[in-house]
C-alpha cells in the first residue's frame, strides 16, 4: 500500500556531508570567477595599495594566478583604452572596481560604473576605454591565463558581428 506515510527519514538529514561536494580551492565555473572578482572586489585591502597610475602607459599587475586562471589589476588615466583586441582562447570577467569604463565592440557601447561585470567567452572583441575624467580601476580574470591578446581593426570587428543573410 502506498501513501503519504511511506517516506521517513532516519537520523539528522543535515549530517549527510558524505552527499556534499567538498569546496573547491580554486574556481572553475564561471559563477565561481564572477564570484571570485566580486569577493577580491569587496576587499579593498587586497588591490588598493597595489595601484598606480601612469598617463603614458596603461599600469597592471598580476595580482594572484591559480591551476589555469590569472587576476589581473589595471589602471586607466582619462582618456586611456586597450585597443580593439580579444583574448585568445581564454574567457574572461571584467569588473570596475573604481570610476567608469566604457566597452565598445561591433554592435554597441556599453558603460561600465563601478560593481559592473562583464563575462566574455574565447573570441570576443571589445575596446576598453576611460572615457570618464576620473581614473579608473579594473580586474580581469583569464581562464585560461592570458597568453595572448590579438588586435583588431574597427572595420574587421564591424564585419565578424554583422547578421549575415542566408540565401536558398
Amino acid at each position: 500500500m502506498n501513501n503519504d506515510n511511506d517516506l521517513q527519514i532516519a537520523g539528522d538529514i543535515l549530517e549527510a556531508a558524505h552527499l556534499l561536494q567538498p569546496p573547491r580551492e580554486h574556481p572553475a565555473t564561471v559563477a565561481e570567477f564572477a564570484g571570485l572578482a566580486r569577493s577580491i572586489a569587496a576587499d579593498r585591502s587586497q588591490w588598493a595599495h597595489l595601484v598606480r597610475y601612469d598617463a603614458t602607459t596603461r599600469w597592471y599587475h598580476r595580482l594572484r594566478t591559480g591551476p589555469g586562471y590569472e587576476v589581473w589589476l589595471l589602471s586607466w588615466v582619462p582618456g586611456q583604452g586597450s585597443g580593439l583586441h580579444d583574448h585568445g582562447r581564454s574567457s574572461g570577467v571584467l569588473t570596475v572596481l573604481v570610476g567608469k569604463l566604457t566597452e565598445h565592440t561591433g554592435r554597441d557601447t556599453r558603460v561600465l560604473a563601478a560593481g559592473a561585470q562583464r563575462v566574455f567567452a574565447p573570441g570576443y572583441a571589445h575596446e576598453v576605454v576611460n572615457d570618464a575624467l576620473e581614473p579608473a580601476v579594473s580586474l580581469h580574470v583569464y581562464h585560461p591565463g592570458l597568453t595572448e591578446m590579438p588586435m583588431h581593426t574597427a572595420q574587421a570587428c564591424a564585419a565578424r558581428t554583422q547578421p549575415r543573410s542566408v540565401t536558398a
